[in-house]
């Protein structure tokens, strides 16, 4: 069995353990990751979205086989087994080409697949949940598990043409709009049994139908609204007895778990009882990134008390100048006036600045805040100031007052909650809730 069907299997036999899925592909977040993984003894799952990673390259400019190497390499430079390292696909399925008819879509789609599956990927997500150009307002269940089906297919012969174990498979799609809500008032309330059971049956007669009995063996998790999710300044929190009925279909399925996105910005305690509950597969994504973004604009402030203002990076004006000029992943999701507007794209959870630091002058920016740090000693005095959790880790003399480590520390503190609610040998946290605002 793989990494992932021994977590599964553990899961179901009563041990107290999960999965976190990493959702991002920002070096500083992935080796923060790395560490995490170490530290905690678990399996490191890094997945990418369909709009992220394609055939042409996503809006990161990786395909699959490209974002493949560069994890690997990646664990190679930081010495994390590449063996503990599975590269998971979201959403896979014609989300990219909803404005094309839906045989042209799908085709996309197929070569889509196969692409993932080549590059061994190991743990899919079938979403054909979208509708296409030529499709009804409203897909029925049995034409997105159909066309699931289909493109299992196609993963299936492309995973043992290059030579790789079968994938595992994730189905359903009832999840948040991605990076988040533009307001709670839009949030889901929990799945009901009754769809979660619809949508099981569906797919598994869609998989009997094209004689896919193993692929169904392997499939490990349906997706579902767990109720959880959150907007740009609000989160929704989780609560296990809104979500007992839901718990309790699945705790009657042999082998399968329930996975949930959009977990982002939850109470420790929180991601702790989902793993309880059987939602044992976590999501997380906007909240990494943003942890990178507090990481920066507190290096930023450090850097503006150290340096003349001429000699300062200014990383933080001209992410937001790129920002305006290419307003694409953000104009749809913040609204209000400008400032509003203004104070989301800094400060928003759904963080949709993550779709920029790629960007060439962006880029550049940040490596020359890095040097400037670099070419400086930080005072324990601002680093404190502007960021205490590691103010405390360096005087504590277990982390390094440079500039990349700072960032990764911070990043790894966030995800470190989604390792300790994933590791069998971790204590839930007791967390007053009352105090809680």
């Amino acid at each position: 069995m793989s990494p992932i069907q021994q977590v599964i299997k553990a899961h179901r036999r009563g041990e107290r353990v999960g999965l976190y899925a990493v959702c991002c592909s920002h070096p500083s977040v992935l080796r923060a990751a790395m560490r995490v993984a170490s530290e905690y003894d678990t399996v490191l799952l890094v997945e990418a979205t369909s709009n992220q990673v394609d055939q042409f390259g996503g809006y990161t400019g990786m395909t699959p086989a490209v974002f493949r190497d560069t994890m690997l390499a990646l664990a190679r430079e930081q010495g994390f087994p590449a063996s503990r390292l599975v590269l998971g696909g979201d959403h896979l399925g014609p989300n990219a080409w909803q404005h094309l008819d839906a045989a042209t879509a799908m085709a996309h789609a197929e070569t889509l697949i196969a692409a993932y599956a080549a590059a061994g990927f190991h743990k899919i997500h079938l979403d054909c949940s979208m509708r296409c150009a030529d499709d009804p307002l409203q897909l029925d269940d049995e034409t997105v598990a159909a066309r699931s089906a289909r493109l299992c297919l196609v993963a299936e012969a492309a995973a043992a043409a290059a030579g790789f174990a079968p994938p595992v498979y994730v189905i359903g799609t009832e999840v948040p709009i991605p990076g988040g809500e533009a307001s709670l008032a839009q949030a889901g309330a929990v799945t009901s049994p009754q769809a979660a059971r619809r949508t099981l049956d569906v797919h598994r007669r869609a998989f009997l139908d094209n004689d896919l009995h193993g692929a169904w063996r392997r499939v490990i998790a349906i997706v579902v609204q767990p109720g959880v999710d959150f907007d740009q300044s609000s989160i929704q929190h989780y609560d296990a007895l809104a979500a007992a009925e839901l718990s309790a279909f699945v705790a009657e399925q042999p082998g399968l778990v329930f996975e949930a996105h959009s977990t982002d910005y939850q109470r420790e305690s929180a991601l702790h009882a989902m793993v309880r509950d059987h939602f044992a597969i976590l999501k997380v994504g906007p909240a990494a990134t943003f942890a990178l973004r507090e990481a920066l604009y507190a290096l930023c402030q450090i850097e503006q008390e150290l340096l003349p203002a001429h000699a300062t990076s200014q990383l933080m004006q001209v992410l937001d100048d790129v920002m305006l000029a290419k307003p694409k992943h953000w104009i749809k999701h913040y609204l209000g006036t400008p400032q509003e507007q203004r104070l989301m794209r800094r400060y928003g959870l759904s963080d949709r600045c993550r779709y920029y630091w790629g960007e060439p002058e962006v880029a550049a920016t940040f490596d020359k805040l890095l040097a400037n740090l670099d070419a400086l000693t930080i005072p324990l005095p601002l680093l404190s100031q502007h960021l205490p959790e590691q103010y405390l880790a360096v005087v504590q003399g277990s982390l390094a007052a440079e500039a990349p480590a700072l960032i990764e520390h911070k990043i790894g503190s966030l995800l470190a909650q989604y390792a300790r609610a994933c590791n069998r040998n971790t204590a839930v946290p007791v967390v007053a809730e009352a105090a809680i605002c």
